[in-house]
């Protein structure tokens, strides 16, 4: 068991990225709490804290609008100094009091005895920071930090690539092992300060604006994983007449994961450096009014659901960052007006169709995970301020 003081530590709270703007937010609300329109019809009086809870998850618990955690947090600001550091255990009181909301990690009008927080056992050197709840289920995002890749088509065609496997197949499969051929003049060694792990990619497919046609980038598809197990040489074999032929012999590589069928083909590019990343769901502070490029799965997938990712054509250089919350417009259908004789078409207003967020970007490309949804999210569909 560990204290409630604990996870006032400061050594957890920089591990976890809290805004400036969101700090100032819970400060203004942390003296007496939020409005009750604010809260959710559904918001209970007490509640525990569960594994497998999450921050986004609570906050849509009390909250109308659950990109508005600062006011979940600046409930209690003195108990809940940093909101990554709320625990399973612990038990959340809501509090009302003239026409404003807060939640207490004590009983109102009780004594405030030193707070208990179950965690699992573990040794005292284990950072606590496992055991916090997490902004979203972690397995939401996880995979598309490093599957979706948006480069420049010079950038993929001069990757190294695929040449063969040992048995000649057409086919590879994690488990198996294969060559690689460097680029001329940039062979594949094994070497410090090199990279050994590698993502295995696909094409190169060109992202457009769905209004502009521009093109803002290509999206290599993620086939798997290759470790660099031996480095690409050169032989020497005599040729019976006094000099040599050089042969150039492949790099080694086992496939270390698939998501699909390797080929011949395939390009390699270094994987990043795998670490932990926690979002702090906010509304972008600037305006945005961005559309759907693509639904992250391949060109047969035309609607996306709930948890599914997307892409859409804002990015760095727009202002866009990782966990910023938008809401999902509907592309207004066109249908004729059959009302006033002429069968004129008529754009229908798009409707809000559900929350979104953030949590890649590159520079004029950001994927972002769909929260809520009711209705399938398209190409061409609108994300704009949180409304």
């Amino acid at each position: 068991m560990l204290t409630g003081s604990l996870l006032t530590l400061p050594a957890h709270a920089q591990n976890y990225p809290i805004t400036s703007d969101q700090r100032t937010t819970a400060q203004q609300v942390a003296s007496r709490g939020v409005p009750l329109a604010e809260l959710s019809s559904t918001a209970p009086d007490t509640y525990v804290v569960k594994r497998g809870d999450t921050l986004w998850g609570i906050s849509g618990m009390y909250l109308q609008r659950a990109w508005r955690w600062p006011e979940l947090w600046g409930m209690n600001l003195q108990s809940i100094p940093n909101p990554h550091l709320i625990f399973p255990g612990q038990t959340l009181y809501l509090e009302k009091i003239d026409g404003y909301a807060r939640l207490r990690t004590t009983p109102a009008g009780g004594a405030s005895p030193t707070e208990t927080v179950r965690v699992s056992p573990r040794t005292r050197s284990d950072s606590l920071a496992g055991t916090a709840l997490p902004t979203l289920q972690p397995h939401l995002i996880e995979p598309f930090l490093v599957e979706p890749l948006v480069v420049d088509e010079l950038t993929l065609s001069q990757a190294p690539r695929l040449v063969a496997t040992t048995e000649e197949r057409v086919l590879m499969a994690s488990g198996d092992r294969a060559y690689a051929l460097g680029p001329q003049g940039s062979p594949l060694v094994l070497a410090p300060g090199v990279p050994r792990q590698y993502r295995v990619f696909r094409n190169a497919v060109a992202m457009k604006d769905p209004t502009s046609g521009e093109i803002l980038g290509y999206e290599a598809q993620y086939v798997g994983r290759a470790e660099l197990v031996r480095s690409q040489a050169t032989e020497e074999t005599p040729d019976g007449k006094g000099g040599a032929t050089v042969e150039i012999v492949p790099a080694t590589v086992d496939l270390t994961g698939g998501k699909e069928e390797m080929r011949a083909g395939d390009r390699l590019l270094p994987a990043p450096a795998r670490g932990y990343t926690s979002y702090a769901p906010r509304a972008p502070q600037i305006p945005v009014d961005a559309s759907v490029v693509s639904i992250y799965g391949g060109a047969a997938v035309h609607y996306a659901a709930q948890n599914q990712v997307v892409a859409i054509n804002k990015g760095a250089r727009d202002g866009i960052e990782a966990g910023h919350v938008l809401t999902v417009l509907t592309k207004g259908a066109r249908v004729k007006d059959l009302t006033d004789g002429k069968r004129t078409m008529i754009k229908l207003p798009s409707e809000n169709n559900g929350v979104a967020m953030v949590f890649r970007t590159f520079d004029r490309v950001s994927y972002a995970l769909i929260l809520q949804v009711q209705e399938g999210v398209r190409v061409g569909d609108h994300m704009v301020n949180p409304q």
